[in-house]
């Protein structure tokens, strides 16, 4: 399940790129799959085990895995073609320094992708549940498109599009943060449950009209796209 889009992204064979808060790995597997050099960067060890292990068992070799501070990335400066840091600056209090940083390691002319929850969406599961976002290591601020924009414009960067994803996920947690977050076995949560898996799986044709629709409407997700600009001037906010 991809939130970022990467011909939008400009990921080509050959290139660096850097998975911040990598997770899973989902965006670094589809990134090696493109033929790009990828750096998967977690805080969590345990969840870069698994990575490195998933790719080892395809064969990938131009890939790594490495447990490291958002803070304080362990590489030199211009290191990377592409940025991709999904699902991250949610969590960190220092977001500015964490996005210092990616600058920083971005070379320029290089394009980099920021996913955040989306400002509505969010709202509505913080209205609807504590647990859903008070717990460690959770979310501890709702962007709106506008801050994020100008928190990147601010960092040096050049904005260039945004886009919406994961639009038959909201009411998934919306559900959930009603019945209560940790409640798995709830049959309206079991029932919908089954449909994203179903979705992610196979993409029938079923659910590829639904997702069309919601996702610029209430895509869980929002993903803007920026460039570090080869002369080191940024534009400036509207």
């Amino acid at each position: 399940m991809l939130t970022v889009d990467y011909d939008r992204l400009g990921v080509a064979a050959g290139d660096r790129l850097l998975d911040l808060g990598a997770g899973g790995g989902r965006h670094a597997f589809e990134a090696s799959r493109r033929g790009a050099r990828v750096v998967a960067l977690d805080a969590d060890a345990a969840e870069l085990k698994d990575v490195g292990g998933t790719f080892a068992a395809m064969g990938a070799t131009d890939v790594g895995a490495v447990n490291g501070d958002a803070l304080a990335l362990p590489f030199p400066d211009a290191s990377f073609d592409r940025v991709i840091a999904a699902e991250v600056r949610e969590h960190i209090p220092e977001d500015r320094t964490a996005m210092g940083e990616l600058v920083r390691v971005l070379r320029p002319g290089g394009t980099i992708a920021v996913t955040v929850p989306r400002w509505f969406p969010e709202l509505v599961n913080w209205a609807l549940s504590d647990e859903y976002h008070n717990v460690p290591g959770g979310h501890i601020r709702i962007y709106r498109h506008s801050t994020l924009v100008g928190r990147l414009r601010d960092a040096g960067l050049r904005y260039r599009g945004t886009g919406f994803a994961h639009g038959l996920h909201s009411p998934y947690w919306w559900l959930k943060c009603a019945v209560g977050v940790r409640n798995n076995d709830h049959p309206l949560v079991k029932a919908y449950h089954r449909l994203l898996v179903w979705d992610i799986e196979k993409a029938p044709v079923a659910t590829r009209l639904p997702e069309a629709i919601l996702g610029p409407v209430i895509g869980k997700s929002v993903v803007v796209y920026a460039e570090k600009p080869l002369d080191g001037c940024a534009e400036k906010a509207a």
